[in-house]
């Protein structure tokens, strides 16, 4: 009751999956429920800015693990791999759709072991110095067999989905 009421203090609404502050709110947030045995996860959303200044997500943390990072996938020789980036662009009116095949985030050496219908919460950090934190309910993903869920997958040019690659940072 204590974070509630702190959070009201500041400004900020805390729900499952939506969060607002001033002119920049996130929308859908949800982790990716992975097997027991396993360190990391990501993170998924929708950035929104309403502000009349292009903003940057820069930083984020969450209890739920030792480290979380800001990534993004980029194509390497016609092979898709995932690269940590020093900030997401969260331009004014648009916003940025972090989602798989895409910028997310990715949370390291799991505390515990996250469990579908878990809420795990993140805290977010813009360029500005706002903070926005959400509590992002644990969720599985469908896929089509690499790791990409399906609509992603029909963005992408034909033969890119298969040569997908999570092993380079």
């Amino acid at each position: 009751m204590r974070l509630l009421s702190l959070l009201v203090a500041a400004g900020l609404t805390l729900t499952s999956g939506l969060a607002s502050a001033d002119s920049l709110s996130i929308e859908g947030a949800h982790v990716r429920a992975v097997p027991p045995v396993s360190t990391t996860t990501a993170a998924f959303m929708q950035l929104h800015n309403a502000g009349d200044a292009d903003r940057a997500l820069v930083a984020a943390s969450t209890p739920a693990a030792r480290v979380a990072e800001l990534h993004n996938h980029v194509d390497v020789d016609g092979v898709m791999q995932m690269r940590q980036v020093k900030a997401i662009p969260v331009p004014v009116g648009e916003g940025a759709r972090l989602a798989p095949g895409g910028y997310h985030l990715m949370l390291i050496d799991l505390a515990v072991p996250l469990h579908e219908g878990d809420e795990v919460a993140l805290s977010l950090t813009f360029d500005d110095g706002q903070t926005l934190e959400v509590a992002a309910p644990v969720r599985r993903i469908e896929t089509m067999g690499h790791g990409m869920p399906e609509e992603k997958a029909e963005e992408m040019p034909e033969g890119k989905a298969e040569g997908m690659s999570h092993s380079a940072h």
